[in-house]
């Protein structure tokens, strides 16, 4: 059973909505203001947090503030619960990093749906974290990786990050290189200037791509620049690390000179394919993930949130939105408001 934190100052809606939560089987643990709750938020380590915003001695905002600088609450899924309608208002509690904002008076069916919403994404989110773990541990007492994928992960999680606006240069033409990167969302292009002054485009990647490669030697010129063509993230390895991985991972590095000596007009005239298939894939697994998570039928309704899918699944919410709405002419799903409803589910799990 789910434990639930209810932070409100006010004591006929704290009892009435405590009872409405416990006749949904959670365990509701209650405090009257925002002093008391930061202690026994500390103290019980519940599963969620829903506070009111005005309170005395420390308000909601003050709440989230303290929580979110505790190790041991910070990843806690937080709702605020407010009388306060203004737009300014609930961007400051978003900015602030709760994960949802509900204006009183409130829907029973709406707070439920908040929570469950939040709960699911909070089980998604530590499914996957704990899979990471346990795959490093695993991959670090093999003493090496077993596939790509695993490497791609390596470098996810310990690469040196580098942010990148639309157009901006990651490297250029006669500069030494010292690091291998994996893009991690965005879209770059390498790309060369001919006698003539005239860029040529070599090569176009999307997320999950490598780039940067010339030689594991460090400091050997690049070959061509890269720039990227709309917002990017890099997670770069130096030539080093990298070159110590495939010495412990044979399959690996036969896998990746497999990647590497792939044609090159193949991976061009396959890219807006698969980096639209990407998303598809994407949206349709994260619906499944909850589907399975908040309901034991995915037939059933799933009330969610259109950020939740689109954090869960890595996509910009524009992306989402455009998917979804393939998916529903396709008679994959129905949607209603934040209500989806899997229509298809061997269709969504075909999905590439």
């Amino acid at each position: 059973m789910k434990t639930i934190l209810l932070i409100e100052d006010d004591a006929a809606l704290r009892e009435n909505t405590a009872e409405l939560l416990e006749l949904s089987d959670y365990h509701v643990i209650t405090a009257p203001n925002g002093k008391i709750g930061i202690t026994m938020a500390k103290e019980e380590k519940p599963d969620i947090i829903v506070c009111d915003i005005m309170m005395p001695e420390v308000d909601g905002y003050g709440v989230l503030e303290a929580l979110s600088d505790h190790k041991y609450t910070s990843q806690i899924p937080f709702i605020f619960l407010s009388a306060r309608t203004e737009h300014k208002e609930i961007r400051k509690g978003m900015n602030l990093g709760a994960d949802d904002y509900l204006t009183k008076p409130f829907e029973e069916e709406e707070l439920i749906s908040a929570i469950e919403s939040r709960l699911a994404k909070a089980q998604i989110i530590a499914n996957l974290l704990y899979e990471r773990k346990e795959q490093f541990i695993d991959n670090e007492n093999q003493g090496g990786f077993r596939n790509l994928h695993e490497l791609k992960n390596f470098f996810d999680d310990h690469g040196e990050i580098s942010e990148f606006k639309k157009g901006e240069i990651i490297f250029k033409e006669g500069e030494h290189s010292n690091k291998i990167y994996l893009l991690l969302k965005g879209v770059i292009k390498s790309h060369k200037m001919d006698e003539n002054g005239k860029e040529l485009i070599t090569a176009l990647y999307k997320a999950d791509d490598f780039l940067g490669f010339t030689s594991f030697t460090d400091n050997v010129p690049y070959q061509e620049s890269a720039t990227a063509v709309e917002d990017a993230q890099l997670a770069g390895i130096s030539k080093g690390n990298l070159k110590d991985i495939l010495d412990k991972s044979k399959n690996i590095s036969l896998e990746l000179m497999e990647l590497l000596t792939d044609n090159l007009s193949e991976i061009k005239g396959q890219l807006l394919q698969m980096a639209y298939s990407s998303v598809r894939k994407k949206t349709a697994q994260t619906i499944l993930q909850f589907a399975q998570i908040l309901t034991k039928k995915p037939e059933d309704t799933i009330k969610i949130s259109r950020n939740d899918l689109a954090s869960v699944a890595g996509i910009a919410t524009e992306s989402l939105i455009r998917t979804l709405s393939s998916f529903k002419k396709d008679g994959l799903i129905e949607i209603e408001g934040r209500n989806i409803k899997i229509l298809n589910l061997q269709g969504l799990q075909l999905i590439e």
